[in-house]
């Protein structure tokens, strides 16, 4: 296994010593923060994005819940309604920015080893969904930046039509429904791996901060997971059956999976309860913006 991650070492050392010439030789470099301290602040800025994403659709979500605006939307809905409020486009090059700041975090992460998980097969998942991750996130940024193009637009109804273009292109491969299936039970596997880790994982061991303030957001973080995990699942299965039954055209988006959960006997409530713990997610994120533990990746600085 470490020959497979060998050349990965090789670049951290090689971007370690351009960074460490690139300062002695140039005098504006040397007044640069060293780069543990901008990737820091890039990841920590990183948190606050995503928290402001989650936490955005959460009040959405839970407007909808409660029939104070029309439907449940996902993070594009989110994004359009944000384009929408006044300096729309300044929190769209905020928002991008930061997301893009947790696109790099995340890579740093997964490709880097930036946490130390190493390589066991726990830690190879783990860096796996964290490589995932910056996938969404990047695609989630670049939407971002779409809307100061085009930012008058239906972005629930966009979002959906895209979703169902990506699943026509897949079902015209070879065993295409059989892909779209595998698309929808990943989903699904994101779904109640977040619901897992709700239940299971000590949120309070990656935090620098106090045991009582850990004891306090930990409830928080476990509630965010749980109910991100369960936003998911009616996304998962939708896109499943579209796959088993090969049309693209019950393949939907975030927001209307929810919206479709709200419209169930007893919808409204489970829906509330759901933008609630995304509510709760997003705030988690503004902690680990404050007080996560964030270092360098070996050897991609010196000392």
């Amino acid at each position: 296994m470490a020959d497979v991650f060998a050349p990965i070492q090789d670049v951290r050392a090689r971007l370690a010593a351009l960074g460490e010439a690139g300062r002695g030789r140039f005098a504006i470099l040397r007044r640069v923060p060293p780069l543990p301290v901008l990737l820091e602040g890039a990841a920590r800025v990183g948190y606050g994005a995503r928290g402001f994403v989650y936490v955005s659709i959460g009040v959405i979500c839970l407007m909808a819940a409660l029939d104070m605006t029309g439907d449940a939307v996902g993070s594009s809905g989110a994004v359009a309604m944000i384009a929408d409020q006044p300096f729309g486009r300044v929190w769209l090059v905020l928002l991008g920015l930061g997301l893009w700041a947790f696109v790099s975090w995340r890579v740093l992460q997964s490709v880097f080893d930036a946490d130390r998980e190493g390589t066991s097969k726990k830690a190879l998942m783990l860096r796996a969904g964290q490589a995932a991750s910056a996938v969404f996130y990047g695609l989630l940024a670049s939407t971002v930046f779409e809307f100061l193009d085009e930012y008058a637009r239906s972005a629930g109804a966009d979002n959906v039509a895209e979703n169902q273009q990506k699943a026509s292109e897949l079902l015209a491969l070879p065993h295409g429904d059989w892909l779209l299936i595998g698309v929808g039970l990943v989903i699904l596997g994101v779904g109640i791996g977040n619901i897992v880790k709700g239940v299971k994982a000590n949120f309070g061991e990656a935090l620098a901060c106090s045991p009582e303030l850990c004891r306090t957001v930990s409830p928080i973080a476990r509630a965010g997971y749980v109910a991100r995990g369960a936003a998911y699942l009616p996304l998962g299965v939708f896109v499943s059956i579209a796959g088993w039954h090969a049309s693209a055209a019950e393949v939907t988006g975030f927001g209307a999976a929810l919206d479709a959960l709200e419209r169930q006997p007893g919808g409204s409530g489970v829906l509330g309860l759901t933008a609630l713990g995304l509510i709760a997610f997003g705030l988690f994120a503004f902690v680990e913006a404050r007080f996560r533990r964030i270092r360098p990746p070996r050897d991609l600085t010196p000392g």
